[in-house]
């Protein structure tokens, strides 16, 4: 899985409805599409690491 790790790469995958996966290291804690938030919660970029799903 690679990591969305700029800007761009997220609201690449939120305007594409790209599905992605999200860490709190090391235990995965989501998955969805990103809309304003990803299946109704909130992830902080600081403390996530979101991939894409596929």
């Amino acid at each position: 899985m690679r990591p969305l790790t700029s800007d761009i790469q997220l609201y690449t995958a939120r305007m594409n409805r790209t599905s992605i996966v999200m860490f709190i290291v090391p235990e995965l804690v989501g998955s969805g599409v990103i809309e304003v938030a990803v299946k109704g919660e909130m992830y902080m970029r600081g403390v996530c690491t979101f991939k894409y799903a596929g």
